[in-house]
């Protein structure tokens, strides 16, 4: 079944819509939301939900339902912008108001009529700009169904990553409704592996909850309890030798900024052992961008 989260005018006066999708198996159980593009630019995630469409696993259901949004930020994807026309980020928006911005509006219908009829869910995201995730969930740790959720997915690494102020995670886990953030890839291209692994990730979860009867490749998850970020020192060019998603160990030079000029050079050192799971593929940067994410068991 599609339906219309709700109908948003534009200055055109046309109407801008949300499809959400709703299966429903004959045999009660879990409900669980995937949703993707809450952010325009975010494709791998919206790429996922399309493939998990086209090949009708939520139409064979077992038990239970599942509400699919392809496309959460239907205004920031045609735009091919990361932001809400007004600049606002959609997903700083919660719970919004009816009466507010358009991300307001957006986000009050999300918290008022997708969180209530939900038990838990998956919001596949991407890098911004120029920075690449390798495939990740991000949970709370503290929280024993929001780490077993992460389990179920078992993407390649696992992050402990506290709630942000005003984003839909945050506020549906106020309703104890818990939210895995889906990592992978980064803005306007496509990862082969970040989309495999996201669909893998679906049917694990969705086989576990004994929603669908699929075979699914046994997951090799890697738990991070921490990270960090290694900023540049100085403007310039930056470039690395490292293997993305590889393990790093501490005090290891991982990568380098230097002057265009050949004057002056600087090193990134790795802050701990851990394991390389963002880099900015920029290779011009200024002084104080983050280049390079660590994850630290």
């Amino acid at each position: 079944m599609r339906v219309n989260l709700n109908v948003y005018y534009l200055p055109t006066g046309a109407k801008m819509e949300i499809p959400v999708y709703v299966f429903h198996a004959k045999k009660k159980g879990p409900s669980v939301l995937f949703m993707a593009g809450m952010h325009g630019d975010e494709t791998n995630g919206i790429e996922i939900m399309r493939n998990l469409l086209k090949e009708k696993y939520f139409e064979n259901l077992q038990r239970g339902s599942v509400v699919a949004i392809p496309i959460t930020n239907v205004v920031s994807f045609l735009n091919h912008s990361r932001e809400l026309p007004d600049g606002r980020d959609l997903n700083r928006c919660f719970p919004g108001t009816r009466s507010g911005s358009l991300g307001s509006r957006i986000a009050y219908d999300l918290t008022k009529k997708i969180i209530p009829i939900i038990d838990m869910g998956v919001d596949f995201h991407t890098g911004g700009a120029e920075i690449n995730n390798y495939p990740q969930v991000r949970c709370v740790f503290d929280d024993e169904k929001s780490l077993d959720l992460g389990k179920s997915f078992g993407a390649p690494f696992i992050l402990n990553s506290p709630y942000r102020d005003k984003s839909f995670r945050k506020e549906a886990a106020k309703n104890g409704k818990p939210i895995l953030v889906y990592e992978s890839g980064e803005s306007f291209r496509f990862s082969t592996v970040g989309i495999t692994e996201g669909v893998n990730g679906c049917l694990r979860l969705m086989k576990n909850l004994k929603m669908l009867d699929v075979f699914t490749t046994k997951p090799q998850s890697i738990t991070l309890n921490s990270s960090k970020w290694i900023r540049a020192k100085i403007s310039g060019l930056f470039r690395t030798t490292k293997k993305f998603g590889t393990y790093v160990e501490k005090d290891q030079v991982i990568g380098v900024v230097s002057s265009p000029y050949s004057e002056i050079e600087k090193h990134l050192i790795a802050p701990a052992n851990g394991f390389l799971i963002g880099i900015n593929n920029k290779p011009v940067v200024n002084e104080g961008d983050a280049l390079m994410h660590i994850g630290m068991e």
